[in-house]
């Protein structure tokens, strides 16, 4: 999704605390294409006018092998697409589309005529057997979500087991990911995350999952629906504590790109009476793990001395301070034997 460099739009207003990248493309629901410029002679230019293909590399099926591609397309903006995206794109025998008319200016801008066929969570299941008689005659089908990588919260998961389960060749095309694309610049750790995506619409189910969630070290990210962000920071501020860090990514690659970046309890108040527009991308850090320092000999020997000086007996002394503790209560009884064990047998012969 993106536009025309020559293309201007008015700024809408601004979040507090986001910080803006200036880009120069936005998207492509809200502007018209105009036909790529042509370069003058000797100059450089990105544009896919100026790649030269063989017959081969252009024409259907040109060193493809048949099989279903996965095509990652841009999230926002045109520029972000692979050469061998555009090669797979023009060379496939049919692009199955998540919305054909969106997709369509793609395949515009970058002058593709290979026929698109609607494919979407609404008629997947119906789709499904008309794509694999053409994959098992031999065709070369792409598919591509609105934007990013299909699969990954978009049609194309069912799909693509189906075509395994067949052997049928699955192939990836690697392209822009919002996933990827936030947490790389989020700020939090990235050595380790879970994916959640899109939350169930039901209010148990939601809540089950966030739960989960919340008392995960690793970073969390989830993809928001711009209308329901206010319900969003109120559900997580409650579970996973006002003191939460998290970075709210908003309409990235385009001319609006924004990241806020905060707690969780200053988000739901920057947000309470802002509605924010675009795909968001929500990261939460992890839980910090609690490391629970286990008691030197020393200061076990004091709380077993003190239990038994009580009248308790040696094993129920064990006991009482392995709840109090993280150590294996074989560990505590061992000890509690080597310091105490000739004492206790001293005073039962005396008695």
């Amino acid at each position: 999704m993106a536009m025309s460099p020559a293309t201007t739009l008015q700024r809408r207003w601004r979040l507090p605390n986001f910080t803006p990248t200036i880009t120069a493309l936005t998207s492509l629901k809200s502007i018209s294409f105009s036909p790529p410029l042509k370069p003058k002679h000797g100059a450089l230019s990105c544009s896919t006018d100026s790649i030269n293909h063989s017959p081969q590399e252009s024409s259907k099926g040109g060193h493809l092998k048949p099989g279903l591609y996965l095509v990652g397309t841009p999230i926002g903006n045109l520029e972000d697409i692979t050469f061998r995206a555009l090669r797979v794109l023009r060379s496939a025998n049919v692009i199955l589309s998540e919305d054909t008319r969106h997709s369509g200016k793609l395949l515009q801008h970058y002058d593709i005529k290979t026929p698109l066929l609607s494919y979407h969570k609404f008629n997947e299941s119906r789709r499904e057997q008309t794509v694999l008689k053409r994959l098992r005659e031999g065709d070369i089908v792409a598919l591509i979500s609105d934007a990013g990588t299909p699969g990954i919260s978009d049609p194309g998961m069912e799909l693509a087991k189906l075509c395994v389960d067949e052997n049928i060749p699955v192939i990836p095309i690697p392209g822009p990911s919002a996933l990827v694309a936030a947490l790389s610049a989020s700020g939090l750790a990235t050595n380790e995350f879970t994916f959640v995506g899109f939350l169930p619409k039901h209010a148990g189910s939601r809540r089950e999952r966030l739960t989960v969630s919340a008392n995960e070290a690793a970073t969390q990210v989830f993809f928001v629906p711009p209308h329901k962000l206010h319900q969003f920071l109120e559900e997580t501020s409650s579970l996973f504590g006002d003191t939460r860090r998290c970075v709210i990514a908003r309409e990235m690659t385009k001319i609006h790109e924004e990241f806020w970046r905060g707690t969780l309890g200053k988000a739901k108040e920057a947000f309470s009476n802002h509605h924010p527009k675009g795909e968001i991308t929500l990261l939460i850090e992890g839980k910090e793990s609690c490391v629970v320092e286990n008691p030197s000999e020393f200061q076990l020997e004091n709380k077993l001395g003190d239990l038994i000086s009580k009248g308790h007996s040696l094993s129920m002394a064990v006991k009482l301070v392995a709840e109090g503790t993280s150590m294996r209560r074989k560990t505590i009884y061992s000890l509690a034997l080597r310091k105490f064990g000739k004492q206790l047998e001293a005073e039962d012969d005396s008695n």
